[in-house]
């Protein structure tokens, strides 16, 4: 363990249509609209959520610059609200303004409660949880942030951050916005290829790592990918190392030990006056031309909407602990385990490990553990601890909990009610959440809401404050109404939204902007219910048209994952000689399944068929082991295309790829079938 740490140790420590209704944790039989929400006093004739819903949009730049001045410290005030110009891909919130994000995230806290816990780090191994208060983070976040300035980083330089989650990684960020460095973090599974491409893209001179990380009981090797990928990177001038473990790496010349350099340092840092609009971070995520794009995010504005979406989307409230399980190399990451909480002066935990070490329990154990009150995983996540059944669920104590989110992806029904009735014991709302890395923090989502509104399950039903969601068709029209499906796009500008493409507006304006012009567009289809809420219905690059209908591969998973054998699966489009195009679905089976294959090709056709339409019904079922899936959990599509169209030359760059006997077995299950095929 390192001295950092160490010094840290020492320091006292259902049915789709059925609507479930829940309690606020706020109600009462008169809706207290500045005991919810202070900056209300400032809104005459809005009583109640509704009124602050409708003013939110209506009003946006009396909303937003209220919550902005009331919410967020700032060494010099902003004279513009706004300046946004959708056509251009021009976002700009609070101008004028200068503030510091980490004296928003830690000093201010520190002033009224120096001892409360900021971060409880859940390390690999159960039952070794570190808890680092805000007296605590502000230290080592100043100690880093010195060490930074004598190694040579200056305001506006690009440092990438390559370690698992911790204590040390979030004083790294913070660090970074203390003195005003951009931080680009990169998920610790990454390549040395694509770590390597994002230094490049980001221009950075500067790497903070780890010796070796520790996840589901194995050692990494970061130390060792960080050296691989800084051979392709001549642009990288020092590269910090962390000790997670015990175990020495060799080092170069450029090779500086963090801990070490730390200790030399002073525990106060002065914070940088950074403008609103200033770069806070980088953020690739994969774009449809196999290059990643590195998504810029400012100061204020996404600040303030992280934390406003942390508040209300989840009712948190002063003491309770936030446990959202995303890995920080992640948007979720970045806005719900460091910087929303850590505004709200909360208490956020960093899991280290994986929700299957040392066993299938392992989130819920946690729970118990800690005492976590909201918890928000992957809908991935949960339908893998589905197949292990419920008793690794009951025999752990979830009191606690208050509340269940999902992200990342549609979750199913059936994923949905095993998490609200096993694992939230009915009683916990379940908040399906809808957002991007652009969106820079949740979009749509149940709640907030009226009190006691209801929840339909696996829908993000309602737009946050601010949030103006449209429906589009093909050639651009808004569809008015309900009961209406299209393109889903936002009408109106907010303050957390993604500014830039990294050195590449163009490309921005082109992705975001020029399709709807004047909407921000989304790349996802979504549907409108008879009632006026909202459905994701997946990614636009993921529906099928068959014989002229237009089908979401996400409809077709969701009606398959109904059976009672299926774990999970997925969908793409395939060649069809009568209908254009056709469905080839992948399943993976429940544990102890022993059906024969046609019977079960033909259940999931037949469901299909009643679930959506005849036309619907898969051409093809193949059962396999495991999806092929990114290390963040989303399913690659684009390899199975490729497996399916036989161009398996043709698979692109796997370096995201969390288990490669996956692809492998899949190939196998595909080319034995193809025979069956032809000998027939």
């Amino acid at each position: 363990m390192s001295l950092l740490l160490r010094s840290a140790l020492s320091v006292p420590q259902l049915h789709l249509r059925v609507a479930a209704k829940f309690h606020s944790a706020r109600s009462c039989s008169n809706f207290n609209v500045t005991g919810y929400m202070p900056e209300a006093a400032a809104f005459p004739g809005v009583r109640d959520y509704p009124g602050l819903r409708d003013l939110s949009v209506q009003h946006p730049q009396r909303f937003w610059g209220t919550l902005g001045r009331e919410r967020l410290a700032w060494i010099s005030p902003f004279h513009t609200v706004s300046d946004c110009d959708l056509t251009q891909g021009r976002i700009r919130w609070f101008e004028g303004g200068q503030l510091n994000v980490s004296v928003n995230c830690i000093d201010r806290h520190v002033h009224t409660s120096p001892d409360k816990v900021a971060l409880i780090w859940e390390r690999d191994e159960p039952g070794t949880q570190v808890k680092i208060t805000y007296r605590q983070l502000l230290e080592v976040t100043c100690r880093l942030a010195n060490t930074l300035k004598r190694q040579g980083v200056r305001k506006g330089d690009r440092v990438v951050i390559y370690m698992p989650a911790s204590p040390i990684a979030v004083a790294s960020m913070l660090a970074c916005a203390r003195i005003g460095a951009v931080h680009t973090v990169v998920f610790a599974g990454f390549s040395a290829e694509a770590l390597a491409n994002r230094i490049q893209d980001a221009q950075s001179e500067t790497v903070i790592t780890t010796n070796q990380a520790l996840r589901g009981g194995r050692v990494i090797e970061l130390k060792k990918t960080v050296d691989q990928a800084v051979e392709l990177c001549p642009s990288i001038k020092r590269v910090l190392i962390a000790m997670r473990t015990d175990n020495k790496v060799p080092m170069s010349n450029i090779d500086i030990p963090l801990e070490e350099e730390m200790m030399k340092e002073e525990a106060v840092c002065d914070p940088v006056a950074m403008e609103s609009e200033d770069m806070l971070f980088l953020l690739y995520t994969s774009g449809s031309t196999g290059k990643p794009k590195g998504v810029v995010h400012t100061q204020a504005g996404y600040l303030l909407y992280t934390s406003l979406t942390h508040k209300y989307v989840f009712d948190y409230h002063d003491g309770d602990v936030f446990g959202c399980v995303a890995d920080i190399g992640w948007i979720t990451g970045h806005s719900y385990v460091v910087y929303g909480p850590l505004c709200n002066g909360g208490t956020t935990v960093l899991f280290e490990s994986t929700p299957v070490y040392p066993n299938p329990g392992r989130y819920w154990e946690t729970v118990e553990r800690l005492k976590i009150n909201h918890f928000y995983g992957a809908p991935t996540a949960i339908r893998l601890l589905l197949k292990y059944g419920d008793t690794w669920v009951k025999s752990h104590d979830r009191s606690s909990l208050k509340t269940l989110g999902t992200v990342g992806e549609p979750i199913n029904s059936e994923a949905w009610n095993w998490y609200y009735k096993v694992v939230g014991e009915g009683r916990c709302p379940v908040l399906d959440t809808w957002w991007q890395t652009e969106t820079g923090g949740i979009c749509i989502s149940p709640r907030p809401a009226s009190r006691d509104a209801k929840i339909v399950p696996t829908m993000a039903m309602r737009p946050f404050f601010g949030i103006d969601p449209v429906l589009v068709d093909d050639q651009g029209r808004r569809l008015e109404g309900n009961k209406v499906s299209g393109s889903l796009c936002i009408a109106k500008p907010w303050p957390g939204m993604a500014r830039t493409i990294y050195n590449d507006h163009d490309r921005f304006v082109d992705t975001y902007f020029k399709a709807y012009p004047n909407h921000f567009f989304t790349g996802d289809g979504a549907h409108r219910s008879e009632e006026g809420y909202y459905q994701i219905t997946g990614r636009l690059d993921d529906v099928i048209n068959i014989s002229g209908h237009r089908l979401g591969t996400a409809e077709i998973e969701g009606a398959v994952n109904q059976h009672q054998v299926v774990a999970e699966s997925a969908a793409i489009g395939c060649a069809h000689e009568v209908k254009g195009e056709g469905s080839y679905v992948f399943i993976v089976l429940k544990d102890g399944i022993n059906i024969a294959e046609d019977i079960i090709d033909k259940e999931l056709k037949d469901i299909v068929s009643q679930k959506i339409a005849k036309y619907a019904a898969p051409d093809h079922i193949q059962i396999v082991k495991r999806l092929p899936k990114t290390r963040s959990g989303k399913i690659m599509r684009r390899v199975l295309r490729k497996i399916v169209e036989n161009k398996i030359d043709e698979l692109g760059d796997l370096t995201t790829l969390d288990d490669h006997r996956a692809v492998e077995e899949i190939v196998a299950g595909r080319e034995k079938i193809l025979e069956k095929e032809a000998k027939n």
